[in-house]
């Protein structure tokens, strides 16, 4: 069974958030803008993305 993935790409600036917010980003693997990572789709990754969906655009595949 092939695992779904969720590609995640920063699209607005970590400037301004709280450290918190930052954290969440960075645990996503994201550091500049426009970076994208492809990561698994599990309900950690998912909770992660819902608190920063603000600042990034998913793809689901």
């Amino acid at each position: 069974m092939a695992k779904k993935t969720i590609t995640v790409k920063l699209k607005k600036s970590t400037n301004g958030i709280t450290e918190k917010l930052k954290a969440n980003v960075r645990g996503l693997g994201l550091r500049k803008i426009n970076s994208t990572r492809t990561l698994e789709n599990t309900p950690c990754v998912r909770g992660m993305i819902k608190k920063v969906i603000h600042l990034v655009e998913i793809n689901e595949k």
